[in-house]
């Protein structure tokens, strides 16, 4: 069901889903973008006056960052270290961004191609901090693409 004219989604409201399981406590999401190379194109018009056009280029693939509090489940270790190890047949992932109105229906996703993990870091750890620990997972994709609910 799509939003009523003039409504928005709400910010908090998105899930993540990659091999068709859902993965939980993500708290932020960035980098959802999608963009392509400009083609210059440059010539001279009929009446010989200098005229540049820009053309579509490539596209060009986004690295998405996952952010979560640092917990037990070490789904995100085990998917770098395949990685990193070069077991590229199990560390590339089809996935996607899920972003649901205020009622839980989805309203769009953001389909990710090949998607595997580029780097880990956990957050900075400090001597009597009371701050929670969080870990952010970078994933590089061959593309992502808009599609309606």
């Amino acid at each position: 069901m799509p939003l009523p004219d003039g409504d928005s989604s709400v910010g908090h409201s998105f899930g993540l889903e990659f091999d068709g399981v859902m993965i939980k406590s993500i708290t932020e999401i960035s980098g959802l973008k999608i963009e392509q190379d400009v083609v210059e194109f440059k010539e001279n018009g009929p009446d010989g006056k200098y005229q540049l056009r820009r053309l579509p280029g490539r596209p060009k693939a986004p690295d998405i960052t996952l952010t979560r509090g640092l917990t037990g489940d070490n789904s995100f270790d085990k998917w770098i270290e395949s990685s990193r190890f070069g077991k590229m047949s199990d560390s590339r992932k089809g996935g996607s961004v899920i972003v649901f109105d205020y009622e839980g229906t989805e309203v769009k996703r953001y389909k990710l191609t090949n998607a595997w993990p580029k780097s880990l870091e956990v957050g900075t750890l400090k001597a009597g901090d009371t701050s929670y620990l969080s870990e952010k997972l970078t994933l590089t994709c061959e593309s992502i693409e808009v599609q309606g609910a």
